[in-house]
């Protein structure tokens, strides 16, 4: 196995020392010699590529500048990106691709932590425990609300990529029925993951007690989820959204909320953070959640350390677990994680 020198592109601070703990640097430094950004701030894409002049590998971050043509002209040994976000939309332009380079990315690792965000959602939303925990707070008690729990009901997922099917088995564990609908995915994947596959989001809305979001942000999803959509779900129907804000008509589904047909938990809205006018504010069956579903911090390093192994894979001539292939790459949408307002 052949040194190489490894760049982190990830500035100085909060954010590096959460990927990149002392377990985690002494796992990429037992993978070659590693040079770190030495200021608290990313590189200006200029800088980028000047930056990388002497890198075989990339560890990169959140706000990363894109790999254009001219940073790459300026890193010429490149060979490997190892991405700890999840999508890699940001950073990814066809001349990386062009020009041999692969990449890695903790996208697995994150839809599995989204999907385990999507399970608590829906058992919190169920069981109103928000609700509840409000009132004991505020000095009250029960005031005997219906609430529901999660095992033996009917839970239908719109689209079924990779978080959706982290989902379906986790679900699996309540005796839950689980319907999806994606036109994209192959019968065998829906019939592997035992999951009724469906014909239309009409007939999941139609039938499922809990409808979960997992649609991706095309132009061809923007507000599928509109009123006539949200006429369809059963009276006490539960629908959660993690997966992108501008799928869902915030004003249509306000609409729903105040009529009292339904209810809801958002973790992403069309606007992040959440404009203090919205119209989902306020209303006691609506759950807003600040865009945390997933990953939960304590999987940091473990993306970095799942890229690590991956690393050690490429190094050694291996396939790899965790890559991004260039159709894929190039149809992912960027979902910039929000910490405390600020995009990271």
């Amino acid at each position: 196995m052949t040194e190489r020198n490894i760049h982190v592109t990830i500035p100085r601070g909060r954010l590096r020392d959460a990927f990149i703990p002392a377990e985690a640097a002494r796992a990429l430094e037992n993978l070659g010699a590693v040079v770190y950004n030495p200021a608290e701030a990313q590189y200006a894409p200029a800088a980028l590529g000047p930056a990388l002049a002497d890198a075989d590998i990339a560890v990169t971050g959140w706000q990363c500048p894109p790999f254009t043509a001219e940073a790459l002209d300026a890193a010429p040994r490149l060979k490997l990106i190892a991405h700890t976000g999840g999508t890699v939309a940001p950073i990814v332009t066809p001349a990386l691709y062009d020009r041999g380079v692969r990449v890695i990315s903790g996208n697995e690792l994150y839809a599995e932590s989204v999907a385990e965000g999507t399970v608590a959602y829906i058992l919190a939303a169920l069981r109103r425990l928000p609700q509840c925990s409000a009132r004991v707070q505020a000095g009250g008690w029960s005031d005997h609300d219906f609430n529901e729990g999660l095992l033996d009901q009917t839970v239908g997922l719109v689209g079924f990529g990779a978080v959706a099917r982290y989902l379906a088995p986790m679900l699996k564990v309540f005796r839950v029925q689980v319907m999806a609908y994606d036109p994209f995915v192959p019968h065998d994947v829906f019939a592997k993951l035992g999951v009724v596959r469906a014909d239309s989001p009409e007939e999941v809305f139609r039938a499922c007690r809990v409808v979960s979001l997992h649609l991706p942000r095309i132009p061809e999803t923007y507000h599928m989820v509109n009123a006539d959509m949200l006429a369809l779900m059963q009276p006490g129907a539960l629908l959660v959204n993690t997966a992108r804000g501008s799928v869902l008509d915030e004003a249509a589904l306000a609409g729903a909320l105040r009529a009292g047909r339904i209810h809801a938990l958002l973790d992403v809205f069309e606007r992040e953070p959440l404009e203090p006018d919205s119209p989902l504010r306020g209303l006691d069956n609506c759950i807003l959640i600040p865009h945390m579903a997933g990953p939960t911090r304590d999987r940091f390093p473990r993306v970095t350390l799942a890229l690590c192994a991956d690393i050690a894979r490429f190094q050694a001539g291996q396939p790899l677990a965790l890559e991004i292939g260039r159709d894929r790459a190039l149809g992912m949408t960027d979902d910039t994680l929000q910490l405390g307002g600020k995009a990271h």
